[in-house]
């Protein structure tokens, strides 16, 4: 069994490992850092920890990203990548669920217009597909560094 944390993007229900996952925020204000990836959306400070934020349609190269974009569904998925605290803006994260190790494919060569780089598989649930994205892969050592220089400015 695999518990799964359920966001969306673009309609699209994706889930990550809840293990990767320390919390969901709401939306907040973010600090912009010049001279960063434009997915680098800044960065926040989060009880005392200064997070880079990331948009995380931006990061994929999906449609539909940008500030007005988000409404009050809109959240922030608290991840560690890399030994890095890291924020990822999502449309809405909207449930925990179990999957059964059986029930995850290998992923298509690109699904929902996401690399198969980025994945791990696809769940078949009851009523649909699941994505299932590989956070290590979203973030490559020349982006992880640049995170972290945006940090550290």
């Amino acid at each position: 069994m695999m518990k799964v944390i359920v966001f969306q993007l673009n309609e699209q229900a994706y889930g990550v490992d809840i293990q990767q996952v320390r919390s969901i925020e709401r939306m907040q204000k973010i600090t912009g850092v010049p001279n960063t990836a434009d997915f680098i959306k800044g960065v926040m400070n989060l009880r005392g920890e200064t997070t880079p934020i990331i948009d995380l349609k931006e990061r994929l190269r999906m449609p539909g990203q940008g500030e007005t974009g988000y409404t009050d569904e809109t959240r922030i998925l608290i991840v560690y990548l890399d030994q890095v605290q890291i924020g990822l803006i999502v449309d809405a994260a909207t449930n925990v669920v179990d999957i059964v190790a059986t029930a995850i494919e290998p992923a298509p060569v690109i699904i929902g217009g996401v690399h198969e780089a980025y994945l791990k598989g696809v769940a078949k649930l009851e009523n649909e597909l699941l994505i299932l994205l590989d956070l290590e892969r979203i973030l490559n050592t020349d982006e992880t560094n640049r995170v972290r220089e945006a940090v550290e400015e």
